[in-house]
Formats: C-alpha cells, sequence, structure tokens
C-alpha cells in the first residue's frame, strides 16, 4: 500500500498569464503526481471559491500565494500519511478540513489541486495510465449499473467566440461545431481541424482584419454585426468544405446568458443588435426561431443561473429537441442537479472540476446526472494549463463529450492530443461516444 509522504505546491501561471496553483504529489512507493488548477473568466454564483491575494500589488491582486500555503501547511499536515488509493477518503479529508460549502477557507484551488495530484500519484505508482487509474474509481462509484464502459468522447470545438471569452465582441459567448457524423474521435478532430481552418479563411476573405485574432479558448473573435451572423458564417464555411450542415456537423451555442441578464428588471441585454432587451420568454422564442432556421443540436446557459421559471419554459419548449447544458445553473454541484431533476430543467450537464473542487464530487455530479438520463459534458475552463487531466477524466467516466476549446493555443491541444494517445492506446476498437449515446 501506497502512502502519500510529501506534498509541494506552488504558484505557476495559466494560458492567460495568471497565477494558478500546481501541486506536486510524492508517495512511499516513489511515484510522483502533479496537477494544475485551472480558472474561469465566466464563472457562476454557485461555484466552489477560488481564493486569490486580493490584498497588495502581486499580479494586480490575483497572486494565490496564500492558496499555495494552505497546501503546503495547513492540508499537508491532515492529509500526509493516507493511503493513495482511498481518493474519496482524502477528499471528504479535504472538505471536512475546510469546513465551508464553498471551500472559501483554503480555497477549491488548493483542494482541487491536492485532490487531483495524489490521482496522478496513485496511477503512477501502479504503473497506470490515469484514465485507467480513474476508471477504476469510477467503477467503484458506479457499480453495476452499465455507466462503468470508458470510451472516448465527441468533441465539442468553439470557431467564434464572444462575451467574456472575446471582448465582448458578441453577446453569445461561444458558437460551436459537434461533428456529428464521426465513428472514430480521430476522425471527429480531424473534421474540426479542416472546419477551423476554413473559418479564419472565409473570415480573411471578408476583409475582417481581426481574423488573426483568437479568444481565451481559441475560437476566432471577429466583429461582426449580430449573433446569427456567426452561426452563417460557420455554416458557410461547412459548405465550402464539402460537409453537409446537420448531417455531417452540427451547431451548438454557448449562451452565457448570466453575463447579459439583469436580475433586477428580469431582462436579457443583447448588445450586439442594438441593446434588446427580452425577457425569459422572449429569449426562449429568439432559440426556437433560430433552432428551426439553423442545423443546432445544443445549447448551453440559455437562460440564467437563477432562473428557474425560465428553465422550466425552455425545456419545456425545446428540451426534446435539443440538448440543454447547464453550466451556471448546475455549477457541477450535485444539489443544484438535483434540484434541476425535481424541476424538469435541462437534460445536460457541464462538468468543471473546478466548480465543485474534488475528483470525488465531480464524480458525484456526473454520476447523479447520468443515472436520470441527463447527458454529462466535461469542460475546460477559459484559463487552461498544460494539464491533460480532464482528457482522461472523460475517458474514465464514460462522459459522452468534452468541451476544451478550439484547436488552437497549446494548452487546448495538449488535450486534443492526450486524447488521441488514449485511443490508440485502447486499440482499433477503441469506444467513442459520438453523438447521442453520451
Amino acid at each position: 500500500m501506497a502512502t502519500l509522504t510529501k506534498l509541494k505546491a506552488r504558484e505557476v501561471l495559466d494560458s492567460r498569464g495568471r497565477p494558478t496553483v500546481e501541486v506536486d504529489a510524492y508517495s512511499s512507493s516513489g511515484s510522483f503526481g502533479r496537477a494544475i488548477v485551472p480558472s474561469g473568466a465566466s464563472t457562476g454564483r454557485h461555484e466552489a471559491l477560488e481564493l486569490r491575494d486580493t490584498s497588495g500589488r502581486r499580479h494586480g491582486g490575483q497572486g494565490v500565494k496564500t492558496a499555495v500555503g494552505h497546501v503546503n501547511g495547513e492540508i499537508a499536515k491532515v492529509v500526509l500519511g493516507r493511503d493513495l488509493d482511498d481518493q474519496e477518503g482524502l477528499d471528504h479529508a479535504l472538505i471536512a478540513l475546510d469546513g465551508t460549502p464553498n471551500k472559501s477557507r483554503l480555497g477549491a484551488n488548493a483542494v482541487l489541486g491536492v485532490s487531483l495530484a495524489v490521482a496522478h500519484a496513485a496511477a503512477v505508482s501502479r504503473g497506470e495510465e490515469l484514465y485507467v487509474h480513474l476508471n477504476r474509481l469510477w467503477r467503484q462509484k458506479a457499480g453495476s449499473n452499465g455507466l462503468g464502459e470508458p470510451s472516448l468522447p465527441m468533441p465539442m470545438v468553439n470557431m467564434i467566440s464572444g462575451g467574456l471569452h472575446a471582448g465582448g465582441n458578441l453577446d453569445f459567448q461561444d458558437f460551436l461545431i459537434i461533428p456529428v457524423g464521426a465513428k472514430t474521435y480521430n476522425e471527429a478532430l480531424e473534421t474540426i481541424s479542416t472546419v477551423y481552418r476554413a473559418v479564419g479563411a472565409l473570415l480573411k476573405e471578408r476583409g475582417d482584419v481581426t481574423a488573426h485574432l483568437v479568444g481565451d479558448e481559441g475560437g476566432y473573435g471577429p466583429k461582426l454585426k449580430s449573433n446569427s451572423q456567426a452561426v452563417e458564417i460557420i455554416l458557410e464555411a461547412l459548405t465550402a468544405c464539402g460537409i453537409e450542415p446537420g448531417k455531417q456537423v452540427s451547431i451548438a451555442l454557448d449562451v452565457a446568458s448570466s453575463h447579459f441578464f439583469n436580475p433586477q428588471t428580469k431582462t436579457y441585454h443583447l448588445n450586439a443588435t442594438g441593446d434588446d432587451a427580452l425577457n425569459a420568454a422572449g429569449m426562449i422564442a429568439m432559440l426556437e426561431t433560430w433552432c428551426e432556421l439553423y442545423p443546432i443540436v445544443s445549447i448551453e446557459d440559455g437562460l440564467a443561473e437563477d432562473d428557474w421559471e425560465g428553465w422550466r419554459a425552455l425545456t419545456s419548449m425545446l428540451g426534446s429537441k435539443v440538448q440543454l447544458i447547464g453550466d451556471d445553473l448546475f455549477a457541477t454541484q450535485s444539489a443544484r442537479i438535483e434540484r434541476g431533476l425535481k424541476e424538469k430543467v435541462g437534460n445536460s450537464v457541464l462538468i468543471k472540476l473546478n466548480q465543485v473542487g474534488t475528483l470525488s464530487e465531480t464524480f458525484d455530479a456526473i454520476l447523479l446526472a447520468r443515472q436520470n438520463g441527463y447527458r454529462t459534458v466535461v469542460s475546460a475552463r477559459s484559463g487552461e494549463t498544460e494539464d491533460t487531466t480532464i482528457a482522461d477524466l472523460a475517458v474514465a467516466t464514460g462522459a459522452g463529450q468534452i468541451k476544451i476549446g478550439s484547436v488552437a493555443r497549446s494548452e487546448r491541444l495538449a488535450k486534443y492530443n492526450r486524447l488521441l494517445r488514449i485511443e490508440e492506446d485502447l486499440g482499433a476498437s477503441a469506444p467513442f461516444a459520438g453523438w447521442g449515446k453520451g
């Protein structure tokens, strides 16, 4: 039995050049694991708290030295000596040590860094790939209900970015594609890369001076006349590639509507078209019209994180036709997913490790969603790193879908390439979730 013998945390930088927490875990078997915690720009009110050094001038008040100190001090004192294979026991000890509902005392960035680094060290100690080790933990959690099989996820990839990911040039945060006709992960990624280049070429042909600029997650960040124009450009690029929209590739939206919602007036302000102020019914009508006009199969955060009444209406209207993903709505929190199930809100859950703060709680959220027929989409954050844990997580849990960002910027490509290696490792018969199976 290998045990945890040392923790070492440090402050490193993420893809936006902002500080984040990196944790090294060492074991009695000589194994070593490392994890780096991501950070979001488009964050919801219900996420676990990312602890930052808001006083002082270091990194503009965005340092994480306090969180690092918690790992090297208080957390290490409590968890050293624990069995590496007892991930759930470790995570529960971390949760108890923090003692707050949202990990605000120690910081979710400190807690998650330890949780993931220990999982990496355990896999190395066993001489296994991380996805193999995580799948063992997942099977223990999922039991014999048929949800334990690993599979390569279907990628959902942004082509054009707006909202908080691209300086507010568009209201909606991401305009994405899903290669619904792909039969393997490799084929899916090849299709995505082809379309991404075609979108860039089309923007350049149109004389867009920002065609070479990309947002936080690698999607193009052009200045367009309307939100709908972004969809039309993607469809034009598909046609230029000889790809049939809706059959080989479909459209997905990340509306991220909480960020243009006014809770006092309960209206959604769409500035890209002249500050249109819509109530929930107006937003739903607009999204329904878009689904009739365009081959849209997935909508994320179509309404605000606490607009439960609106979400019920949206689900009633579109839930049988398209995938309705809750990101800010659910925040990878089992209690909020439970409420969504009870109120028949949404039909899919976005899964972000740092929204909840430990690997075990992430498993809980995935399991709760899937046991109740909701799809799951493992997701990166806008502030990412070279850490590839989410690729292994998506495969190990058979999550079905993954949302990493575009096929640009190395912090994104590290994860896409990790999935290629896992596909190769699994062999010619590597299971692929495809579309509609996850």
